[in-house]
């Protein structure tokens, strides 16, 4: 006869708490099955579902445990489980999910939410984890605060749940996301970005036309593209003709004023540091991506590549057009080349030509991105920085290492 018990534990956390406790089980030789220990500014918590050998004398063992709980002020608690039917074949088909929740304040209102979406999905909240720095007050100088929620149950359909996630960030304030628990999530390897409004903070073209003095008809065409209203070849030709004539000179003066979107330092950093490849793959232009490659330490940069002569533009591209279907090859590319599985490719992007490569990467996030490629994207980040990444990697505040 097993004899099986689930122990709860509570009170005040101490240095030797833990050792005291684990000390008195191992005077009787218990196995442990499952444990969990949680400790939130000194209060502690830990449930320990262990197996008494059949030798050992039940009220004895009880007493010493819970003589031990007494001296330490702490509550303790038991269920017997000998009586249930406990099936732990079960574990197998289960599947886990992860949902990162980040807000300049996480309040009850989104965790109400949250949960009443899950348990709408027959999963279970198993746990739940802060990501960021410790919050001492709602300030907003103090900044993001991110949950990880770690959920478990079903197969489920994760587009409809990713679409429920989208509805409930776009009216509480909210960055919500929702990924499969598999090794990869930990272990990406490649991180890929569009340049223009993603990786910085304007459309480089808009800037050369702007000083063309053509600003107005090109961010018209620009936005009809992004929304995918046009057919990007199409758009870009055009586009690209109304700068014919600009001096060269000013293309260095745009890239070397090219505005990084906030977080973007920060997160390649880390990045490089953990081994990952950075690559750039642009349907903007070569000139500014490897400005930037230069600047950041990128690895790869794939753009279009402006026609230049005699000192300035000719109002053509050389070569094909890197449109969203080629951004997916190439991402496919880079992927092989570096012997990458494509569920460690993370790709960021913004506009409707992202998409491909966005749905092709194991992570993609739409960054600041419109709305057809926000619902079309797996992850959406609207209201915070690049640097935000790291969360959906699981990576905690204090584990940041630049």
């Amino acid at each position: 006869m097993e004899n099986r018990y689930l122990i709860s534990i509570s009170g005040k956390n101490n240095l030797d708490t833990l050792k005291k406790i684990t000390d008195t089980l191992n005077l009787f030789k218990c196995v442990v099955l499952d444990i969990n220990e949680v400790v939130i500014f000194q209060d502690l918590t830990i449930k320990i579902l262990i197996e008494i050998p059949e030798l050992v004398n039940k009220d004895v063992f009880f007493k010493e445990l819970l003589y031990t709980c007494y001296k330490l002020g702490l509550h303790i608690n038991f269920v017997d489980l000998n009586s249930s039917i406990i099936n732990f074949d079960h574990i197998l088909d289960i599947k886990r999910y992860i949902i990162t929740a980040l807000a300049q304040n996480i309040t009850t209102t989104h965790l109400s939410l949250l949960i009443d979406l899950v348990f709408n999905e027959n999963l279970q909240v198993i746990s739940i984890e802060r990501l960021s720095a410790p919050k001492f007050s709602s300030k907003k100088s103090e900044g993001l605060s991110c949950i990880e929620m770690t959920l478990e149950g079903p197969q489920i359909d994760i587009t409809s749940i990713r679409k429920k996630l989208l509805m409930l960030s776009q009216y509480q304030n909210i960055e919500v996301g929702i990924q499969e628990d598999t090794p990869y999530r930990r272990h990406r390897r490649l991180i890929a970005f569009d340049m223009d409004s993603t990786l910085i903070r304007t459309e480089v073209i808009d800037e050369l036309a702007k000083r063309k003095g053509v600003g107005d008809k090109v961010k018209q065409i620009t936005e009809k593209a992004m929304r995918g209203e046009l057919d990007f070849k199409q758009s870009l030709e055009k586009r690209v003709s109304l700068l014919k004539g600009l001096p060269v000179e000013v293309l260095e003066e745009v890239a070397s004023t090219l505005p990084l979107n906030d977080g973007a330092e920060k997160l390649i950093k880390n990045l490089k540091v953990l081994g990952y490849k950075i690559a750039i793959i642009s349907g903007g232009f070569t000139y500014f991506g490897n400005y930037l490659k230069k600047k950041l330490g990128i690895d790869y940069v794939f753009a279009n590549e402006l026609e230049i002569r005699d000192g300035v533009l000719t109002g053509k591209v050389v070569g094909e057009i890197i449109d969203g279907k080629k951004k997916a090859e190439i991402l496919k590319h880079i992927a092989e080349k570096e012997n990458i599985s494509l569920e460690q490719v993370i790709a960021v992007g913004d506009g409707a030509n992202d998409l491909p490569m966005l749905n092709l990467a194991g992570l993609g996030i739409a960054f600041r991105a419109k709305p057809v490629v926000r619902e079309g994207a797996k992850q959406s980040l609207t209201n915070v920085g690049l640097d935000a990444i790291l969360y959906f990697l699981g990576i905690r505040d204090r584990e940041v290492i630049i």
